[in-house]
């Protein structure tokens, strides 16, 4: 299969919210909620991929001739490419009837750690949801992310209970999903948390830790107070909060503050191989990519996810080796023009 083949055959059996657009831009969905589009104006999402291709690369050819390495280490674990699949929960709510969110996991988690990235994957009301999440994560070697919700503590610890029992070796909090209006009012309560309440669930799950939803550098520096091993700077593709910046915009800020003191990956409209050099460029370690593996799942399956994961490995490695940087490691701010 072809990337292009994956999203024809999406576009088959998703929506009616997502359109599986060749371009995943945030334009077609807007402002549809349930679905994938952004809250309010629905300008979130489409200002996060506008904002990645603002952005622009140093080339540099005059250089040796020698391989690219774009292996990243997270936390022990090996991949191929700083790129993780983001996490998602209510599929059929959003995408469309042909997976549940354990069936969706339940294709993701193997065929990420097959294609050589790892996935975060999603939280929901329903408890068996999260659960089959982790053991899958567990089956697969502990390469992969469960990402809680901001629930009330117990509930958080139940979660992280099970997590740690199934096997997985680093945890996520989506901290910015307090403000998903299909959470407000639900039992569990999820909502904001205060650096200290976050500190006493970081310290109970024992293991690296990751803050999702940040978008400041007061922000970044509570994560860091918290405990937090690393932050995703996210926006939640304007899910959460209508009006606010593109990750592109904010990253550079954070990572100045933050780079060296804790992991920082970056989400929010990043599309290819060539964004996720760019987004290195700017301060992150690594990339998270959500709705284009929505697509690859519900196209082409584990197969899907390959093709998807093997375009991006491509285009980094001619990307980097265009701008004349030959592993992750050399990739600056001297690249951005």
């Amino acid at each position: 299969m072809t990337y292009q083949e994956v999203l024809e055959q999406a576009r088959g059996c998703i929506g009616p919210y997502c359109k599986a657009c060749p371009v995943c831009n945030g334009r077609a969905c807007k402002n549809t909620m349930p679905g994938p589009g952004a809250k309010g104006s629905g300008t979130v999402a489409i200002r996060n991929y506008d904002a990645w291709q603002e952005v622009c690369l140093n080339m540099d050819t005059i250089t040796e001739n020698v391989p690219v390495d774009t292996h990243y280490t997270f936390f022990g674990e090996t991949y191929d490419l700083p790129v993780f699949a983001g996490p998602v929960g209510a599929v059929k709510l959003h995408y469309g009837y042909k997976f549940t969110d354990s069936e969706y996991n339940a294709i993701l988690v193997p065929a990420c750690v097959q294609a050589g990235i790892a996935a975060f994957t999603g939280d929901g009301t329903d408890r068996t949801v999260f659960d089959a999440a982790s053991k899958a994560i567990g089956q697969n070697g502990g390469k992969g992310i469960p990402t809680v919700k901001p629930w009330d503590r117990d509930t958080v610890f139940a979660k992280l209970d099970a997590a740690k029992a199934s096997g997985a070796k680093v945890f996520a909090m989506d901290i910015d999903a307090a403000g998903l209006p299909f959470l407000k009012g639900l039992t569990p309560p999820a909502g904001s948390k205060t650096v200290e309440e976050l500190r006493e669930i970081i310290d109970y799950a024992g293991v690296p830790f990751i803050i999702k939803g940040i978008m400041t550098v007061a922000g970044a520096k509570k994560a860091l107070e918290a405990g937090a091993a690393g932050i995703v700077v996210s926006n939640h593709g304007g899910r959460v909060q209508d009006g606010v910046p593109a990750t592109a915009a904010v990253l550079p800020a954070i990572a100045d503050a933050v780079k060296g003191k804790m992991t920082i990956l970056v989400d929010g409209g990043i599309r290819s191989g060539v964004d996720v050099c760019k987004a290195l460029a700017l301060g992150a370690d690594a990339c998270i990519l959500a709705r284009p593996y929505v697509n690859a799942v519900y196209g082409g399956g584990a197969e899907g996810v390959k093709v998807l994961t093997d375009k991006l490995r491509g285009e980094l490695a001619d990307t980097m080796a265009m701008c004349g940087v030959h592993s992750l490691s050399q990739i600056s701010r001297d690249l951005i023009f």
